[in-house]
């Protein structure tokens, strides 16, 4: 039999080093789905929803260099659209096969026609449709290209009746070019650089996601310089390990420690991060930033010096050029500052909660003691997000996932499923929000499914507690967060995998040592406090007022109840902002 278009897409993708795609199959995908069946080399992951695929497509990308996902003419390609816009917002390289109606139905409004092209174009660093045979090929390769080159997704359009013809022979390359190439300032501006750090005595470092493969270029230069050491989200694994001038995260979901730190220095330097909030960043000090993408220089904060480069090659012609600071006075400071930060943070995780009020910050402190030390973790956007931030520690071994960037909900369980068939000798945890699980819930059916040793941490507080946060501080009562929730658990079972509900604090432990040496997918539903806050660094007094207001509004609505509750379960985090 003649070579198809789609069993050349087959071999193409084995080339890459692609080792799987997920899709829902169906229709325009059915010649690609043959394909992968008589090659027997590509595994075929079939999820129950096409965001599910796009977002384990993007965990797998960030933890092995790039993936696949598929979705099928009209509501496939629809469905892609969120975990795609995470994946290109996050910079993963991702290929998405955006299979179509045949050529001859383009443009007469047929049965689930999109237009690919408009569809993907706000979401992709490639986009083409292919329309013959003979420009399958060249598009597919300079598709991985882009995905790979540029860090982000690459869709290809390829209609159904392409998709069945004879594949035919291209003179051009036909696969993945994969290089790494140095990629720092020049010399001239290296020498520019050491010169204002050397002149400066009073610098805080702050990392992101580019310091991945940069940790003991960082640690190195923060000691010459006597420089505290602060990070993103992203950026905490890679930077939080073995360093001794570390003062945490700064942000929305942060700690005080590396906000004091970065707004009391004469000089900040930003390495390898797109940190989003404006609003945490200094006004009053010079500030230096480092990326290998020219275009994020200064969107954040006014610059001082902007310069192009991957922060491990900048660093390692850079350090030689550092003087060592005599003065540690500075660090000494901000180290005091972080230390009395992380006693708090300790103090809130020794308070267990009561029955059906399970601290979540005790939970999230159990998983993290008793998690392996080379575990992989998703997390939620919300509440989830904050306590895994929080309480989950770097060990230079483990990765954290999230929707960091595009911030979407019912993230975590998805890109678990792409972190476990991408990594399965690792341990991959998930923490789950109760709103996040409940919106992809069929998708649990896929972990059985391929038995995926999944642990799923569902974080019950019966809201959409971040949203909920978010209208109290404004002055609003929450109105429309409350979540009705199934047992989880008993879900899980009917899915057929293993399942724990987990009501009382002194069952957490016992409980989460049961679901760690479980060889299988588990679900474990904890009910934790739904008034548990979750306090940005900075603190606003319009926030402070905007927080009274709403306690006032539930007294005289007859709530007193829930102030009650809310006081008891933060009376720490209202004792600071008083």
């Amino acid at each position: 039999m003649a070579k198809k278009v789609a069993d050349q897409l087959v071999e193409t993708l084995l080339e890459a080093g692609i080792k799987r795609v997920y899709a829902v199959t169906g229709d325009s995908l059915n010649e690609f789905n043959d394909a992968v069946r008589r090659n027997g080399k590509l595994q075929w992951i079939h999820v129950r929803h096409e965001e599910v695929g796009a977002y384990a497509a993007a965990a797998e990308a960030e933890l092995n260099g790039i993936a696949c996902c598929a979705g099928s003419s009209g509501p496939g390609h629809v469905h892609l659209i969120n975990g795609l816009y995470d994946a290109n917002r996050s910079g993963v390289p991702v290929l998405a096969i955006a299979s179509t109606m045949h050529t001859d139905e383009m443009g007469s409004d047929y049965f689930q026609e999109t237009n690919t092209i408009k569809l993907f174009d706000d979401c992709s660093v490639y986009n083409q449709i292919a329309t013959t045979a003979k420009q399958f090929p060249r598009m597919l390769q300079a598709a991985l290209q882009h995905a790979y080159s540029k860090k982000g997704v690459a869709v290809i359009g390829m209609p159904g009746d392409v998709a069945m013809e004879k594949a035919e022979e291209i003179v051009t390359e036909t696969t993945l070019i994969r290089n790494r190439p140095l990629l720092r300032p020049k010399d001239n501006e290296i020498q520019a650089l050491a010169a204002v750090l050397n002149e400066h005595k009073r610098i805080t470092v702050f990392c992101g996601i580019g310091c991945k493969d940069a940790h003991d270029e960082v640690v190195s230069l923060s000691k010459r310089l006597n420089a505290p050491v602060g990070y993103s989200f992203r950026g905490k694994m890679y930077v939080q390990y073995d360093n001794p001038n570390e003062v945490g995260m700064t942000g929305l979901l942060g700690l005080p420690a590396a906000y004091h730190a970065m707004h009391e220095s004469d000089l900040v330097l930003l390495l390898g991060t797109d940190f989003p909030y404006k609003d945490f960043m200094p006004e009053s000090c010079g500030i230096i930033q480092v990326d290998e993408r020219p275009e994020r220089l200064g969107r954040r904060a006014k610059l001082k010096m902007g310069l192009v480069g991957d922060i491990k090659d900048t660093l390692q012609a850079l350090l030689p050029l550092i003087e060592q600071n005599g003065d540690t006075s500075f660090l000494d400071a901000q180290l005091k500052i972080h230390e009395k930060v992380m006693q708090i943070q300790r103090s809130y995780a020794n308070e267990r909660g009561r029955k059906d009020n399970i601290s979540p910050e005790y939970l999230a402190d159990t998983v993290d003691k008793l998690a392996a030390d080379d575990a992989i973790f998703t997390v939620d956007t919300g509440m989830s997000c904050v306590w895994g931030a929080r309480f989950v520690n770097a060990t230079g071994k483990r990765e954290l996932l999230g929707s960091f960037n595009h911030g979407s909900m019912a993230n975590a369980m998805p890109q678990a499923i792409g972190a476990a068939l991408a990594r399965p000798k690792q341990q991959v945890v998930a923490f789950c929000g109760d709103g996040g699980i409940s919106m992809l819930l069929g998708d649990l059916a896929t972990i059985v499914q391929y038995n995926l040793p999944i642990k799923l941490i569902v974080f019950d507080n019966r809201s959409l507690g971040m949203v909920k946060l978010e209208m109290e501080v404004a002055g609003l009562p929450q109105w429309q967060t409350d979540m009705y929730n199934p047992d989880f658990a008993t879900v899980a079972m009917a899915m057929g995998m293993k399942g724990l509900c987990v009501d009382d604090p002194a069952l957490v432990e016992q409980s989460l040592r049961e679901v760690f040496t479980y060889d299988g997918p588990v679900l474990v539903h904890v009910k934790t406090d739904p008034n548990a806050l979750a306090m940005p660094p900075k603190i606003e007094f319009s926030q402070m007022k905007g927080y009274a207001i709403t306690m006032g509004k539930l007294i005289l609505s007859g709530r007193m109840d829930e102030v009650l509750d809310t006081v008891r379960s933060n009376y720490k985090h209202l004792k600071g902002m008083v």
